[in-house]
């Protein structure tokens, strides 16, 4: 399977908790085959907070979708995840935003845990600009996309490409 993953920092040296979590994630997780620039953005809900670095990451996973998210959950407190409020600010956060099957169609989770593709996907630019540098990646099981989702979203939220936000990939 295919997951496509957001991730997030903004809090301590943001740059190296996304580099640690996209190695976590290739040694733990899977074989991460892309990530794409990082972006610097204003926080969304939560707005007193310091800004983020963003980034998204394709992933090649044999893990079920809730076996990945025990294991991103686990990834973000070996970071340093601090448990606080809700979309405040934090160290590292790892996001399950779609994953696509051997035929590259969407999976559907809907758990206690879980909903996959993640239910606010579509109106956040933090998360569209990153992944659609990945590609057409379907957002939903109508076919949205995430270029297509992008174009409709908001364009007075404040995003740009981070002048040092380059993210390595270490598989062999």
């Amino acid at each position: 399977m295919l997951a496509y993953l957001g991730l997030g920092s903004n809090l301590g040296s943001r740059l190296s908790n996304l580099q640690a979590a996209v190695n976590f994630l290739d040694l733990r997780a899977g074989r991460v085959l892309r990530v794409s620039s990082v972006y610097e953005t204003e926080p969304m809900y939560v707005v007193d907070q310091p800004s983020f670095l963003n980034a998204a990451a394709e992933l090649s996973t044999d893990l079920h979708p809730e076996r990945l998210l025990e294991t991103v959950k686990a990834i973000e407190a070996e970071i340093g995840r601090q448990p606080r409020e809700r979309y405040g600010p934090r160290e590292v956060d790892i996001d399950l935003l779609v994953m696509l099957d051997c035929e590259n169609s969407v999976v559907r989770v809907q758990s206690d845990r879980l909903t996959l593709p993640h239910p606010h996907i579509a109106e956040r630019v933090f998360v569209l600009q990153p992944l659609s540098e990945l590609g057409d990646i379907p957002i939903n099981a109508a076919g949205d996309t995430a270029h297509s989702a992008l174009n409709l979203c908001s364009k007075e939220f404040s995003i740009r490409r981070h002048e040092d936000g380059v993210l390595s990939i270490h598989s062999d």
